[in-house]
């Protein structure tokens, strides 16, 4: 008794059944890697577009060649009175000459323990003066242009359905990162059953070559064929980091058991901190959790061997009793935010965790990897372009997949057509099967 897949006592993969596979997975992905790739181009230039949409919410002028921003920790304790129904939950430490500073809004439970909705949950803040810019709800479009880059942040990370388009998305691109694979098979040349076959003089890597080419005057349809293929080869491995990142993104009861079972991961913080109502005014207020912070961030930087290059935010969650103290440190790879963090109890200042970004455990690594690269947070300008390119072949990919699946679907009714014309008796039973 043979098992299928099996021949001679090997595994062999049958092309046949994964061309059907990749074909219709690809088809049931086209219309959501279209929407990611598209808004993810547009997304690599975050910053620029929300100030070019918006300038007078993210763009101040300094008062004069001396003036100098005040603390971030004044400003959030500005912004919290102005809100009293509200909770400011993280202030931004580091505040960029130019930029407005960004806080976030969080509803205070009311009477009943219920969370209402607020009217805005973002305000910006000019950093020299404490004045308020302005106000947005952000991701609700009908607010206007001020909402257009988080509205395609919504679109991108969950179609701009919640928690439902966030696992559709999840499950979309579990079957990328799996056609990749397919896909990448697929280029492989074919196997030569037997030596009449075989080309001589020709290397599997020189069959496999004109795989990577694109002939541009053979013709639409190979151009289309050859756009698919070698464009899905070149960026292969970054294709595969977009894949495998979302999954991490949207579908972490996927993501967290395999890497976890493959790689060493950094201790989690307890889970069992979890109050039974929240704790918003904590014994250590902001400036000394501040200080208290910076302590302890120095203290692990000497023994684990890290240099802080400077501080990236302060957060209290009222749920756990927690602060944390993020940095950019040296074992950031980010060029835009700060991973280094220590966690501390809110009341005594003890520490509770440290996560390091890289070297500490593999895990951890490969994944600030994957989010860096797929946010394009790393050197700079030109990997940024490359990103948006990418987006672009993403939906590229989509498109010339689904116009060759078209055209070979047009292809089998054309000589369907032509089978029945020349044998009536089948044309015969053709519609009498359709009767």
């Amino acid at each position: 008794m043979s098992l299928p897949g099996l021949a001679g006592g090997r595994w062999r993969i049958d092309r046949p059944l994964l061309v059907l596979i990749h074909r219709y997975v690809g088809l049931t992905m086209a219309g959501f890697l279209l929407v990611a790739g598209l808004t993810g181009s547009l997304l690599a230039w975050n910053e620029e577009l929300e100030a070019v949409l918006s300038p007078a919410l993210f763009r101040v002028a300094p008062p004069g060649p001396e003036a100098r921003p005040l603390d971030p920790l004044v400003l959030r304790a500005r912004v919290q009175e102005l809100h009293p129904q509200a909770f400011v939950a993280r202030a931004p430490l580091k505040v960029e000459p130019g930029h407005s500073v960004t806080f976030r809004l969080f509803a205070r439970p009311d009477a009943s323990g219920a969370l209402p909705e607020l009217a805005n949950d973002q305000v910006f803040v000019n950093p020299y003066t404490g004045e308020v810019l302005g106000a947005r709800k952000w991701g609700d479009i009908s607010q206007g242009p001020k909402n257009l880059m988080p509205f395609l942040y919504r679109l991108h990370f969950s179609l701009a359905l919640g928690s439902v388009g966030s696992y559709l998305l999840g499950i979309v691109a579990l079957l990328w990162t799996l056609d990749c694979f397919a896909g990448a098979y697929l280029t492989f040349p074919a196997r030569q059953r037997n030596r009449a076959q075989r080309t001589p003089g020709k290397s599997w890597l020189a069959r496999w070559w004109p795989a990577w080419q694109v002939r541009w005057t053979g013709g639409s349809y190979k151009l289309n064929f050859d756009l698919h293929r070698a464009g899905g080869l070149w960026p292969w491995a970054m294709l595969f980091v977009l894949a495998w990142s979302s999954v991490a993104f949207n579908l972490s009861e996927v993501y967290e058991p395999v890497m976890k079972m493959l790689f060493a991961h950094q201790p989690d913080g307890p889970a069992s901190r979890n109050r039974a109502a929240p704790q918003l005014e904590p014994r250590l207020g902001w400036f000394e959790a501040r200080e208290t912070g910076r302590r302890l961030m120095a203290r692990e930087a000497q023994a684990q061997g890290f240099a802080v290059q400077w501080e990236d935010a302060l957060t209290y969650d009222p749920r756990r009793g927690l602060y944390s103290y993020r940095v950019h440190s040296d074992r950031d790879l980010s060029q835009h935010w700060g991973s280094t963090q220590v966690s501390f109890d809110a009341n005594s200042g003890a520490l509770v965790y440290v996560w390091l970004p890289t070297g500490a455990a593999s895990g951890d690594t490969l994944r600030t990897w994957f989010v860096s690269l797929h946010m394009a947070a790393l050197w700079g300008l030109p990997f940024r372009l490359f990103v948006c390119l990418l987006g672009l072949g993403v939906a590229m990919l989509s498109v010339t997949g689904t116009l060759i699946w078209w055209r070979k679907r047009q292809g089998r009714v054309k000589m369907a057509g032509k089978r029945m014309a020349e044998n009536p008796a089948v044309a015969h039973t053709a519609r009498l099967d359709g009767q």
